[in-house]
């Protein structure tokens, strides 16, 4: 980083001060025996939620450092809506996360180290974007629709209910 930020967009700057954090806290993880991972949750400029890779210390495959600030974030804000928030990765987000980030609505993502940065670390989940891609019926889990009669009942209620919080 530029110690002047001499001819560096705020944005940029910006950016890089969030992404320092993020991978500080990721590092720090790693010192306490957890997964190479941060994320911070911004809202104005200032941090709303911090979270790193929890995976293993939380026996919880979803605790990745995305999905914990997020939670977080929510938590703090009484909202599951961080339309106004942007968050920062210390790298890029897995499938699960990119998943999580647009249901939540943040406003932009900014990370560090790329998925091919993180596969060469031993965090691979290409074949995860591959499966995506596949129809239900190649994925190497077995996909099975059933129709039940009841199948539609959720959806039936849900669309009758007036007071309904759209998300």
């Amino acid at each position: 980083m530029d110690p002047l930020n001499l001819n560096i967009e705020p944005a940029v700057q910006e950016a890089q001060k969030w992404l320092h954090r993020a991978i500080e806290i990721a590092t720090e993880n790693v010192d306490s025996g957890g997964g190479p991972f941060g994320a911070v949750v911004v809202r104005n400029g200032i941090s709303i939620a911090e979270g790193v890779n929890l995976v293993t210390a939380t026996q919880d495959p979803t605790a990745h450092a995305e999905v914990t600030a997020i939670r977080m974030a929510c938590s703090q804000l009484e909202t599951f809506d961080l339309s106004d928030c942007t968050i920062y990765a210390s790298c890029e987000p897995c499938p699960m996360c990119l998943g999580a980030i647009y249901w939540a609505r943040l406003q932009g993502i900014w990370f560090a180290a790329s998925r091919f940065d993180a596969a060469d670390a031993g965090f691979d989940d290409e074949f995860i974007y591959r499966e995506l891609a596949a129809d239900v019926d190649t994925r190497k889990i077995p996909v099975t629709p059933l129709k039940v009669t009841m199948a539609l009942d959720p959806f039936i209620a849900w669309s009758k209910k007036h007071d309904k919080i759209r998300y």
